[in-house]
């Protein structure tokens, strides 16, 4: 989940947890987009560096936090999994090997030979052990940790030997593989006995097993990784990768156009743009994103779901979706919380089709008249200040006053993850959360950090924990279709679209294939890069 906008804003979430599934296959971009050279065209070589543009510092430089989009980027290259799924395939990095036993209720997973830490020290089981411990620490609220508690007892993990780690499980679970391509882990020479791992001063200097080690950062200018010679996947081609913080979006297209950034997510309003200067490959890419508005059902008025629904009846999803991305050519309109790479996704679910008489009475049946709603957005989010502008003016045909709160990426953080948040009665949001639908509970079940609708029901809380262990395939599939289904009478959440993600790189780097594009990260392995 990972995790928005703020990935969980989504993780996110995010989370998140988001990563677990892999646009591995480029497709053909829309309109101007050129497609990416092939990259046999020409020999790697070595040398040379990347600049990447994002859009905020990062949050905490530590996997076991990560839900936010620049953390994650940044984490991609720092640590490195025990493996990757793309396309239901696993891509094995740390792990050699992950092997379940004839009941499913241990797995028994063998890390590589020669593992070794940005600083030298030997990666192994130790790692492995106190890095989940880590997790299913209440202490240290991890918001991996519900993935790997079921049934309100935790995964257990116990080292075998230095390359061996078995994991128990309290039941069976169909989700055990999908939370843990969630978790890249951390040394435990470096975090053993620290109170906090998410505010350790340890994460300012992170010591990772990613193909770039840490080298410097300067709060709101850059990060900067070197090359890392001992990676196990092989010494990188490019010498270094810094992280630009750009927070303005006009800045940052600008400093792409100059030279000064030779990688960015880009806008489809700045598609034409950035082609016309043929400096640059774009490709266009199914993100597995959701791009959604939540409901704060801390506020009074909108705990009444005829409001929340009325407000769903009032908004036309392919208006929104051209007003925010320019045409359906870079989003579709989105059916349910599940997004497409999403096992289990119901495309039935209600799909609350444009009915302003409908809006009306929902809210005349609520009792509601003269509303004023407050919508909180990122502020540097184009997509985002494009539909908050929409649902102003829609919401003002069914009667409701929109006040627009633009907020940077930090403040709106902050107010999202505050459990009792007031400030705002709607919010606009995205998450990435991959194939496995487990992961998705990180932002709907009561207590959990980044449920920012606040919505709280123990039979819905029951229906994730059901779904997370039952076997059956399709009584496992029954049990997220009404997951969904409730989201969708209840109406907690508004999903807006599915969205494509679209990157803009300097024509002279190569071995783009190779590198794999990756929800949330752009890039997958940054490693495979280099300058023509």
């Amino acid at each position: 989940m990972r995790k928005s906008s703020n990935i969980m804003a989504a993780v996110l979430i995010s989370l998140a947890l988001v990563i677990s599934g892999c646009a591995k296959n480029q497709e053909a971009p829309p309109n101007n987009a050129a497609s990416p050279a092939p990259s046999g065209s020409t020999q790697p070589k070595d040398g040379g560096s990347l600049v990447m543009g994002v859009s905020d510092d990062p949050r905490a430089m530590n996997p076991l936090y990560a839900g936010d989009r620049v953390t994650l980027t940044i984490d991609q290259s720092l640590y490195a999994p025990f493996f990757q799924i793309n396309d239901g395939k696993k891509t094995f990095y740390l792990a050699e090997s992950l092997t379940p036993s004839a009941d499913f209720l241990k797995y028994t997973l063998k890390l590589k030979p020669n593992l070794t830490w940005h600083d030298g020290q030997k990666l192994t089981a130790d790692d492995v052990v106190f890095t989940i411990e880590s997790i299913v620490d209440e202490k240290q609220h991890s918001f991996l940790r519900s993935m790997f508690v079921l049934g309100g007892k935790p995964v257990t993990v116990k080292k075998v030997d230095d390359l061996t780690v078995d994991f128990t499980l309290p039941q069976v679970t169909a989700a055990f593989e999908g939370a843990l391509v969630q978790v890249s882990p951390i040394p435990k020479h470096i975090f053993q006995g620290e109170a906090d791992l998410e505010k350790s001063d340890k994460n300012n200097k992170p010591v990772g097993s990613g193909p770039f080690k840490f080298k410097e950062y300067k709060s709101g200018e850059y990060v900067t990784l070197d090359r890392f010679d001992g990676y196990f996947g092989g010494k990188p081609h490019l010498d270094s990768v810094t992280y630009r913080i750009a927070k303005d979006t006009n800045a940052a297209n600008l400093a792409l156009q100059n030279g000064e950034i030779n990688l960015k997510l880009i806008d489809p309003q700045d598609v034409k743009k950035i082609t016309d200067t043929q400096k640059f490959t774009t490709i266009a890419y199914n993100e597995g994103r959701l791009a959604y508005m939540v409901f704060n059902l801390n506020i009074d008025v909108m705990k009444k779901k005829e409001v929340r629904q009325a407000i769903a009846y009032a908004l036309d999803k392919k208006e929104l979706i051209t007003a925010s991305y320019t045409s359906l050519d870079y989003a579709e309109p989105a059916p349910s919380i599940f997004t497409p790479d999403t096992l289990y996704q119901a495309k039935d679910v209600n799909a609350y089709n444009t009915d302003v008489n409908k809006a009306k009475d929902l809210l005349k049946t609520a009792g509601v008249d003269k509303l004023k709603l407050r919508l909180a957005h990122v502020n540097s989010n184009k997509q985002q200040t494009s539909q908050a502008l929409y649902i102003q003016q829609k919401l003002k045909d069914v009667g409701i006053e929109v006040e627009i709160q633009a907020l940077d990426p930090a403040a709106y953080s902050n107010k999202t993850l505050n459990k009792k948040n007031t400030d705002f009665d709607l919010s606009l949001g995205g998450y990435i959360m991959g194939f496995e639908p487990d992961a998705y509970k990180s932002l709907y079940m009561s207590n959990e950090a980044y449920n920012y609708s606040h919505y709280s029901n123990k039979d819905f809380d029951a229906l994730w924990d059901q779904a997370a262990v039952e076997m059956d395939k399709t009584k496992r599939g029954d049990l997220y279709k009404k997951i969904q289904q409730t989201v969708a009478d209840e109406m907690t959440v508004y999903p807006i679209a599915y969205t494509k993600s679209i990157i803009a790189i300097d024509k002279k780097y190569a071995g783009l294939q190779e590198a794999v594009t990756k929800p949330v990260v752009m890039f997958e392995d940054l490693s495979k890069l280099y300058v023509k």
